[in-house]
């Protein structure tokens, strides 16, 4: 029989959360350093303030929840789903405190945006905001698109107990033999095209006549946030700024790179560059991107005068469409522009939204892997009723090596793939409650719920105060899949009923 949730979970969920929070106080620092870099002393002192608050809240928990023995999975999934709420708040300290909110609601917005690499903003007068506070906005993407858990797991937590918290997080395939190792190669990955993207970044702008710091700053900014599929940017503008095919050539090589499962980022690094053209995720990933694109294409027929010419037409399509796919959310296109497209192109875009990029990548939306899986699924079904009633029909994928499907796989496929649209639809109805209308509503829902970050025109700091709490909810339980959120709450039920 398995034990139900009792009192003593709380203390070692407070152990950890201790830990998590004192990690998100030491990778303030960053921030900081970048304040000093370019004398920004208020700043500096609203990190230092969160950093406080951080180290200080984390500690109080550690010393009330002395180490425990070991972590359970309901433990794990626990952690992982309020620390994520926890990050959010103490993240958006700093924010708030520079004067760029209305309120702290919208602080909080900005701060889950950020780590569940959505790219919705409420930030007020974002082109004046200080290098420190934009660098942690950015920060925040970098490190949510790993994972707020890969921080700590690194430093803080032990074999067994780090797998039971990194699988919390959404994310199931261990690519090396134990979860902190898995860990290190993430971030070894994720540094190391931190490096490269940032600095390609910067001397395409460089060739555009911006200042070498400059072009530094923004570059690092656009990869932290391209890489991780978050869709920030330094500049009100977004991508459109720079008005640069050059850039955002760059930036779509980034968009796929993010949007790639780890496990073959790990194969092509370990010298199996034939998984690239072999991996299941890949070669479905590639098809939806062109069936997406297909039917914004649809879209646009009888449609005149809407671009340039056919390069220009291209040009902002395509990229509407790849960057939602991905889950980056960047644009080279005004709010205004997108929203004159037809229902048609809109849908298009929302179709690419919803399904998002490989799973354990740093992509949102259900996954193409689950799409695949009931294509896989349904050829199977399909060739078992061909097949004499004596056969066994087995159906394999090949993702790192050949596996085969079972049926809870796909069950549970299935049932993530109807949390996000009964997700998507929840949002939606909340926004034409408020007087948006239907398609515009669930093209913002869509958006935050897959963690993409494109908008139609409703995110805006006057937008209701009850939507903007949906959307991080959305942004949330889209970051983490369902499961940790649903534990999160029987948790909370029965502490309460005891």
């Amino acid at each position: 029989m398995i034990p139900d949730f009792s009192k003593d979970d709380i203390f070692v969920v407070s152990h950890y959360i201790g830990k998590i929070l004192i990690a998100l106080g030491l990778v303030q620092l960053f921030p900081v350093f970048v304040g000093f870099i370019f004398r920004e002393i208020g700043p500096i002192i609203d990190f230092f303030i969160s950093i406080l608050a951080c180290f200080s809240f984390g500690s109080i928990l550690l010393y009330f929840s002395p180490s425990p023995k070991g972590l359970n999975w309901r433990q794990g999934m626990i952690i992982v789903a309020l620390s994520w709420l926890l990050a959010m708040c103490f993240s958006a300290l700093p924010l708030y405190l520079s004067g760029h909110f209305e309120c702290f609601l919208d602080a909080c917005f900005e701060s889950m945006s950020a780590y569940a690499t959505t790219g919705l903003v409420l930030i007020q007068d974002l082109d004046h905001l200080s290098h420190a506070h934009n660098i942690w906005r950015h920060q925040m993407c970098f490190i949510g698109g790993q994972g707020i858990i890969l921080v700590a797991l690194v430093f803080f937590f032990r074999g067994g107990d780090a797998l039971r918290i990194y699988i919390g997080e959404a994310r199931d395939d261990k690519i090396l033999p134990n979860s902190i190792t898995t860990a290190k190669f993430i971030w070894m990955v994720s540094f190391t095209y931190l490096i490269i993207g940032s600095l390609l970044l910067a001397f395409v702008l460089i060739l555009h006549g911006i200042p070498f710091s400059r072009a530094l700053f923004h570059g690092l900014c656009i990869f932290m946030a391209g890489w991780d599929t978050a869709g920030f940017a330094p500049q009100s503008l977004n991508v459109l700024y720079y008005h640069s095919p050059a850039f955002e050539l760059v930036t779509i090589i980034i968009f796929l790179l993010g949007a790639t499962s780890f496990g073959v980022h790990y194969s092509v690094w370990t010298g199996k560059f034939r998984e690239l053209r072999e991996d299941f995720e890949v070669k479905i990933l590639l098809f939806s991107i062109f069936f997406a694109y297909l039917i914004t294409l649809v879209g646009f027929l009888g449609q005149t005068a809407v671009f340039y010419d056919a390069f220009s037409f291209f040009r902002h399509t395509f990229y509407q469409v790849i960057s939602a796919h991905t889950g980056v959310g960047y644009s080279n296109i005004y709010v205004s522009q997108l929203k004159g497209w037809s229902e048609m192109a809109i849908f298009g875009v929302i179709i690419a939204m919803a399904i998002g990029g490989c799973i354990n990548s740093t992509a949102g939306g259900i996954k193409v892997f689950r799409i695949g899986l009931f294509y896989k699924a349904l050829k199977r079904e399909v060739r078992r009723l061909a097949y004499p009633e004596s056969s066994r029909v087995k159906e394999f994928f090949h993702h790192q090596r050949e596996i085969p499907i079972d049926d809870t796989m796909v069950k549970t496929a299935m049932i993530i793939t109807v949390c996000y649209v009964l997700l998507y639809i929840s949002g939606a109805v909340v926004g034409a409650f408020f007087g948006y209308d239907f398609l515009s509503s669930f093209f913002e829902s869509v958006s935050a719920a897959a963690n993409v970050g494109l908008s139609i025109g409703i995110t805006s700091p006057s937008m209701p105060a009850f939507l903007k709490f949906w959307y991080i909810i959305e942004m949330w339980a889209g970051r983490l899949e369902f499961f940790a959120i649903f534990i999160l709450i029987r948790f909370f039920v029965k502490i309460i009923k005891k």
